[in-house]
């Protein structure tokens, strides 16, 4: 807390407040220790001064020799940049640490490793958030970013750009406001920068509490159990009747994930980004499960870029954006996967998008479907305009190719799933797989990461 800037330029050497803009420290959440890190609005409005990056960079160092703490990053000031010689190499200073650190720990927190970093959390309450979200970013263990509503930006002022909209003066010179290019409603809506955004920042910190309850140290511990008076063998008649008849109807994934997990509580991530898949953490009989699925309720559940699930979404612009490398992150997260993988197939399952999500190809431990799922390589429409190309009658070859395949039978008979399962007994065979599977160790082949698909 004695440390101070030491600028004399512009009469700063008048204006002195101890530990300059950075706050750092630690403290407890839920019992469990955690190291803070924060930028100080009320002194000197957050400039960056020399003091800061060193403050900075010490913190990393800490939390570099303590692994099994977890890190929050607090941003509740403006980053702005003081117009001092040594602005430049100050800024440079501050970004090396946390990159250097992040890399140094990045090849440490591949499933193969032997140690892991702690997790990073970062709730952003800033005006102008592009260094806080930058060192974020440059932070590759950082699991979960928060923005307060009509106070996130990442640009200080309306910005003249290219237009690029194709309406008046396509290519030419645009002034665009500030909200609409960096505000928060943009970075969880549709760049997916960050996870979530609330009203305001005590709701943010309540929130982040919440989702450090689900996850463990670092990857050295197991993530915390907690008691529940949720039995474990209950039956969810509701998941009986939730799957419309008609295959092309919509339901909603999320009436099935409440049913299912403790007391129906699911902490969803980013729901407001990619609706056509479900991400989040819920218990089931108290221990912490990832939830991955699709939503029929928006664009079918298909996978498309910015999701990439249960059929892939086809179209020139899916393809020219990159569809077949998008969806190989959501294939290459489940190969990797070295925890418990058990999957259950609701409806339909259709060719790649079946690969990819955590299939019995993929090292799934349980793989389950019920009676409504479709597991095939298409859909009966598509399968038959190509098999029987040009014919004039196909419709009864369709039908013919539903009665088939249009069930689960053909793909348990292949030994593609473990067992066809009624819908009520879903929460109870999940149950009763994580605990056998509690103890499963699996290595991955000794190397410091595989060859991500970015």
């Amino acid at each position: 807390m004695f440390a101070e800037h030491t600028c004399t330029d512009f009469g700063m050497e008048n204006q002195k407040y101890p530990g300059d803009s950075v706050v750092t420290g630690h403290g407890l959440i839920h019992g469990r220790l955690v190291y803070l890190f924060s930028q100080d609005f009320t002194v000197l409005e957050g400039h960056f001064l020399l003091c800061m990056p060193r403050k900075y960079a010490n913190f990393f160092f800490v939390c570099l020799c303590l692994p099994q703490n977890i890190s929050l990053s607090i941003s509740s000031s403006s980053p702005s940049v003081s117009p001092l010689s040594f602005s430049l190499s100050s800024l440079l200073l501050a970004l090396s640490p946390p990159l250097s650190f992040s890399l140094s720990l990045f090849c440490l927190s591949s499933p193969s490793s032997l140690t892991s970093p702690p997790p990073v959390y970062s709730p952003l309450s800033s005006s102008y958030l592009s260094l806080p979200l930058l060192l974020s970013l440059l932070l590759s263990f950082c699991l979960y970013i928060s923005l307060v509503m009509d106070q996130a930006m990442l640009v200080g002022a309306p910005v003249i750009g290219l237009n690029d909209s194709g309406g008046a003066n396509p290519g030419g010179l645009s002034l665009w406001p500030e909200r609409e290019l960096g505000g928060a409603r943009t970075h969880t809506h549709l760049s997916g920068v960050a996870h979530k955004a609330f009203n305001n920042d005590i709701h943010g910190l309540l929130n982040l509490r919440t989702f450090m309850n689900y996850l463990p140290q670092s990857n050295q511990d197991q993530a915390p159990i907690r008691q529940c008076d949720d039995p474990w063998d209950r039956d969810v008649p509701g998941l009986d009747t939730v799957v419309p008849l008609e295959s092309t109807a919509a339901y909603n994934m999320l009436d099935v994930v409440h049913g299912v997990v403790d007391e129906g509580d699911f902490f969803e991530i980013m729901p407001n980004y990619a609706k056509n898949i479900i991400v989040g953490f819920a218990r089931m009989n108290g221990r912490t499960v990832g939830i991955v699925g699709n939503q029929p309720k928006s664009a079918a559940g298909c996978l498309d870029i910015n999701s990439s699930v249960k059929g892939f979404l086809p179209g020139t612009a899916q393809e020219y954006g990159g569809i077949i490398r998008h969806g190989a992150k959501l294939l290459y997260a489940f190969a990797e996967a070295t925890v418990p993988k058990i999957t259950v197939i609701t409806r339909k399952a259709y060719g790649g998008a079946y690969d990819v999500m955590s299939s019995k190809h993929l090292r799934g431990d349980m793989n389950y479907t019920w009676p409504t799922a479709e597991v095939a390589v298409m859909g009966a429409k598509g399968a038959v305009s190509i098999l029987y190309r040009g014919q004039s009658d196909v419709a009864k070859y369709e039908k013919e190719y539903i009665d088939k395949f249009g069930n689960p039978f053909p793909a348990a008979v292949r030994g593609f799933v473990d067992d066809i399962i009624e819908p009520h007994t879903t929460r109870r065979r999940i149950c009763q797989d994580l605990d056998k599977l509690a103890t499963k160790k699996l290595t991955n082949p000794w190397k410091k990461h595989a060859n991500i698909p970015l």
